[in-house]
């Protein structure tokens, strides 16, 4: 299977001339803050990894792997997914899609948030084995794209299976101890977390650091901040009672 033409005089197409919509919409309620969830907690890690900012991360966002037409047959969007060492920008624009014949690096991690019967995201079918617009999307990320990482996450089952690629194949992961699944890499784990995010309790895919500590989102971040400064306050408070009960003015030092 190629790419893209092996000419080089052959004028391939770019971000930019390819459609950034097939005009379906998000199938349900769940998966635009499941998306945020994920992107908000993870942030500061990538920053971490990268301090010069030189990664992507795609919601809903067509990666386009062959030329077909129409070209939207030609791509996969995943609910979520994650390049590293790659210009958030790419020639001063923005990322309207991403076009692996353009760039060089292939995402490492690829989700799929399942909203029917799980069959579409474990679909294998290779093109080769008939009508070339019939190339399952499991077998796209494995095959053609190539993705490191590739989780299926079925909230109504509360579970998430995570397949790693070794030696041109998927291989299912096992968790940890934790029940969450590592991804080296990023120094992450992945796994379930039942709680409330925004107004919806659910069993959602969240991310923690190799230590098992849950990454927080930012609300989280900042309730954590505000606790810690009460704490430093009672502190400071209960020292202050205590330097006056001994007749000396906490005001004076």
């Amino acid at each position: 299977m190629a790419i893209a033409p092996s000419d080089p005089a052959l004028a391939l197409p770019d971000h930019t001339q390819l459609p950034e919509s097939d005009g379906t919409f998000v199938k349900n309620f769940q998966e635009h803050p499941q998306s945020l969830l994920l992107t908000d907690s993870v942030r500061p890690i990538l920053d971490t990894l990268h301090p010069e900012g030189q990664y992507a991360i795609g919601q809903d966002c067509g990666i386009y792997w062959r030329l077909t037409d129409p070209p939207e047959r030609g791509a996969e969007a995943p609910d979520w997914f994650y390049v590293p060492n790659v210009t958030p920008l790419l020639d001063g624009k923005r990322r309207r899609s991403y076009v692996m014949w353009k760039e060089i690096v292939a995402p490492l991690i690829v989700i799929e948030f399942v909203s029917g019967d799980g069959s579409e995201e474990r679909d294998t079918t290779s093109p080769f084995a008939g009508d070339e617009s019939k190339a399952g999307k499991f077998w796209v990320y494995e095959q053609a794209i190539r993705v490191p990482f590739y989780a299926i996450y079925e909230v109504d089952k509360a579970a998430v299976e995570v397949y790693e690629l070794v030696a041109n194949h998927y291989q299912r992961c096992a968790p940890n101890e934790r029940g969450h699944f590592p991804i080296a890499p990023m120094g992450v784990e992945l796994g379930i977390w039942q709680g409330q995010y925004i107004n919806q309790t659910l069993p959602w895919l969240r991310w923690w650091d190799s230590n098992g500590n849950l990454l927080f989102n930012g609300d989280e971040r900042a309730e954590q901040e505000k606790q810690r400064a009460e704490q430093e306050k009672q502190r400071a408070d209960r020292l202050a009672n205590k330097l006056r009960e001994l007749g000396i003015d906490p005001d004076t030092l």
